[in-house]
């Protein structure tokens, strides 16, 4: 009788096994052993010491290589093999199980064959089993050998409940398919449940299966057989550790199945290929999950399994990216705008907010959009593409991108506080977030928390009254708004570069708000319409700096239609004077007089003509005569002429100028009893600096407009300086020094706070006063321009000298002819005279009153100009530019 080798799939009882073709597992066989019983294992109950009668034998078989001999055959019934094994250490079976006590010798054993090697057989397992029975092993032990075994759970929440989070010891009876376990739990030694068990996070393919309702044969989806086989080869009859976590909708136990020693065994499956990770059970593992995710991954990557066929998403070609938030259309749906300029309209990954068809989220979709803006709305933020989803009908195309702000994901910050959904991907989908598990895992904890949209309670609904509707309804408001002073606002819908809509919370009021003493050029308000020029470029400005932003409004007046007339001011900054600074409007006189703004509005205007900025691009500073030129064809107000109205002012003063910037504007100190204060103010500065318990650091950011105090580059000493402009991303900032005029960029670990009293521009205020040459028109070309700009620095540096104020205009620049007191003996002999002698300007064509009223002065520095012009110096070395006009 020929030995043959296989290898031990499972055992069904004490005396029958499952063996199969160790190159081929799919060639299977039944063998019991010869001439010997074992109590049965059965579905009504099992026999006294029937599972440790077969557990003997699993332990000791599964998973082994064995060598058997058929010694007979059943031909009735299930044509049963019967015979006898032996195990790589000699052990023989049934003899082993017999001298345990956990078989019995047939009563029949032998009787039918007459050969003597089976007599002596029988006759050797009879002896075993009488010491076995003299001893009480296994069966004839005197105690009760039944355990209380069920297939079925009657509540399967309430035992999920009563054994959540605990390691059960189990075996594996079933494997019906990669994810779907017949498990016997052994809850204690005398209590087992049977039970079907879901492993938790997989979806493994399935096999072939019939359908109960009509019969009909279901073939198994592509690698479910190969699933099963993994799992059935690992675990079956296999000691495991389940762990319980929940119920499926169809009342089945999902939980953890964990190898002794490799742990969970739905990892193993996912990095073969043989499963997807499932989003239902999520909210179950938690954390957990992200190790399945990663197993999945290592699958697709190498193409194994289910993902054969699957091309890897593409990643954003530029990574992480920088921008900043222009608006908010929605709470999952955001416009960046790069440092280009350029904006895009991203979607937040794998977050919906409040849905509008449902009635109990549609009340939020408000509030979840003002959630975000407050957060968001023009900040620095970061973004990374994670995928597009293609146009549909009624929907463009969309790409969904994580954000994230200040080191924190945008979604999940929505999601944790209840203003936002999660979406329910399909399988398939690549478009969904790379912490699609956690924003689950949140969600499941708002709901819990009943935080926002999940809450039993709808938020108020707010509703604004447009005050702007009639001119009656915007009188009653006024009212009430002209007394209050920076009311707090936000910008709603911007109409122009000077027109808004804006809503004022804490009044529910929605106003037609239009910015006081200036004119913005008009925008196309369709595509049919002409803007002015620079108009859309006012309003697009417009949009950039204050669309959705908290703002503070100061209402003064309203016009005839309702709208409301009034200063608007972002981050603390007079809106209209930023657009007067870009060129993008002028200033209208009357009512910047009107609202006390004049002088600070014009200076914003000056600074975009000098710049050639906007609607100033072809600026000629020549153009500009005071308002006494302007009345053309008037009559002078001594009734004789327009000349003698306006005179040059003789107002000595001893200055020093202190820096000339690259327009050639100057910045001078008058020395007197101003000085004199600097320097004891810059004693007591310097020394409070020096000590190092003072030296702190700004507590915030700084902002445009800030005082500070800055540590100078070429000195490292302290002065006051005033934020002219912020680099948030480089963390640097442009100083303007308020008491010598120089200005320079430095990083902002070089600034300290400027809120000691002694110190404040409000005790002293700041030396350094604006300046311009008198008679003079400087040189558009730029190398010409920087010719004049060098002369000057070099020829006033660390003089005292002495400015005739012939003129000071409204907005405190001071006109000025400057004379050195040991050289000049009168006015063709200033420096403003030598400058022209240089040919580094020229006398203007078209002078103001008080420049024509002094016509000997005008004289001698005509007389120099020719002179420049014939020896061909500075910007005369080309010849007199003056011939063609």
């Amino acid at each position: 009788m020929s030995i043959l080798e296989a290898k031990v799939k499972s055992v069904l009882s004490g005396d029958t096994i499952i063996l199969h073709n160790i190159a081929n597992p799919k060639q299977e066989r039944t063998l019991s052993l010869a001439f010997v019983s074992a109590p049965r294992l059965r579905r009504e109950g099992d026999e006294p010491f029937a599972f440790e009668s077969r557990d003997y034998l699993r332990r000791l078989l599964v998973g082994k290589v064995v060598h058997f001999r058929v010694l007979y055959k059943i031909p009735t019934g299930a044509n049963r093999e019967y015979g006898i094994i032996s195990l790589p250490n000699k052990t023989q079976l049934p003899d082993q199980a017999v001298a345990e006590g956990w078989l019995k010798v047939r009563d029949d054993a032998g009787k039918k064959d007459d050969a003597d090697d089976t007599a002596a057989t029988v006759e050797r397992l009879q002896a075993l089993e009488a010491r076995a029975r003299a001893e009480s092993n296994g069966v004839w032990q005197d105690s009760d050998g039944r355990i209380n075994s069920t297939s079925e759970l009657s509540d399967p929440k309430q035992f999920v409940d009563e054994h959540k989070g605990k390691d059960i010891n189990a075996i594996i009876e079933k494997v019906l398919s990669g994810d779907r376990l017949i498990v016997r739990l052994l809850l204690s030694e005398k209590e087992h449940v049977q039970t079907m068990v879901l492993m938790a996070g997989i979806r493994a393919p399935s096999t072939k299966r019939t359908n109960p309702s009509d019969g009909k044969e279901q073939p198994a989806e592509p690698f479910g057989d190969e699933a099963q086989q993994f799992v059935d080869v690992r675990l079956l009859q296999r000691n495991v550790l389940i762990n319980v976590l929940g119920v499926s909708p169809s009342a089945q136990i999902v939980a953890t199945v964990k190898h002794p020693v490799n742990g969970n065994i739905a990892k193993f499956l996912l990095e073969a290929g043989l499963a997807r990770c499932t989003d239902h059970h999520v909210s179950l593992l938690g954390q957990e999950m992200s190790s399945l995710r990663q197993a999945e991954k290592k699958a697709k990557d190498s193409r194994q399994g289910v993902f054969q066929g699957h091309v890897a998403q593409k990643g954003s070609a530029a990574g992480e990216v920088e921008a900043v938030v222009a608006r908010i259309q929605s709470a999952d749906t955001l416009f960046l705008r790069s440092k280009s300029g350029a904006e895009r309209r991203i979607n937040l990954s794998s977050v919906r907010q409040p849905k509008p068809s449902d009635p109990k989220q549609a009340p939020w979709q408000a509030e979840a959009k003002e959630f975000l803006r407050k957060k968001l709305i023009g900040k620095h933020v970061k973004f990374t593409i994670d995928g597009k989803r293609a146009a549909t009908e009624g929907y463009d195309e969309r790409e969904m991108a994580t954000v994230n702000f200040q080191g924190k994901n945008i979604g999940l910050f929505l999601v944790e506080n209840g203003m936002a959904s999660v979406i329910r991907h399909r399988q398939e989908d690549t478009d969904r977030s790379p912490i699609y598990d956690n924003l689950l895992l949140a969600e499941q904890a708002a709901q819990e928390a009943q935080k926002g949209l999940w809450s039993q309670k709808a938020p108020a609904a707010k509703q604004y009254v447009d005050y702007s509707e009639s001119l009656e309804k915007a009188k009653r408001q006024l009212t009430l708004l002209s007394r209050q002073r920076k009311v707090p606002a936000i910008v709603d819908f911007v109409k122009s570069g000077s027109r808004f809509t804006v809503l004022v919370p804490r009044e529910n009021a929605k106003l037609t708000f239009v910015l006081s003493g200036i004119r913005a050029p008009r925008s196309a308000r369709n595509p049919a319409d002409k803007s002015e020029p620079f108009g859309q470029e006012a309003h697009d400005f417009a949009n950039k700096r204050t669309a959705q932003r908290d703002v503070e409004i100061d209402v003064e007046d309203c016009d005839k239609v309702g709208g409301f007339i009034g200063t608007l001011y972002v981050n603390r900054e007079n809106f209209a004077k930023a657009l007067l600074e870009e060129g993008l409007a002028s200033v209208h006189a009357y009512s910047a007089e009107k609202s006390g703004n004049a002088t600070e509005l014009f200076a914003a205007e000056q600074k975009a003509k000098d710049a050639r900025k906007g609607l100033w691009h072809d600026y000629d500073p020549s153009q500009d005569e005071d308002a006494e030129e302007t009345s053309a064809g008037a009559e002078p107000a001594n009734g004789t002429n327009g000349e003698a109205a306006a005179t040059r002012r003789k107002d000595y003063r001893d200055v020093v100028i202190t820096h000339a910037d690259e327009t050639g504007k100057l910045k001078i100190q008058q020395i007197g009893t101003g000085t004199a204060a600097l320097t004891e103010l810059m004693n007591a500065f310097r020394t409070f600096h020096l000590n190092p318990s003072n030296n702190q650091p700004l507590p915030n950011p700084p902002k445009a407009g800030d005082f500070v105090a800055a540590k100078f580059t070429e000195d490292n000493e302290w002065y006051r300086a005033r934020i002219r402009r912020n680099d948030r991303d480089n963390k640097k900032a442009e100083v303007l020094y308020i008491d010598y005029g120089n200005s320079e960029t430095i990083p902002w670990s070089r600034l300290r706070p400027l809120s000691q009293p002694q110190f404040l521009h409000t005790k002293l205020k700041p030396q350094a006063v604006d300046a311009q040459l008198s008679f003079l028109q400087l040189p558009t070309n730029p190398e010409y321009l920087s010719d004049f700009v060098n002369y000057i620095s070099q020829e006033t540096a660390n003089r005292q000298l002495v400015a005739n104020v012939d003129q000071q205009d409204k907005d405190g620049l001071l006109w000025v002819t400057l004379f050195d007191p040991k050289q000049s003996k009168s006015g063709d002999q200033s420096v403003n005279a030598e400058i022209i002698s240089e040919g580094l300007a020229m006398v203007p064509k078209k002078l103001k009153a008080w420049e024509r009223a002094d016509s000997t002065l005008l004289s001698a520095l005509q007389k120099r100009q020719k002179e420049a012009v014939d020896e061909r110096r500075g910007m005369w070395e080309y010849g007199d530019l003056t011939e063609d006009d």
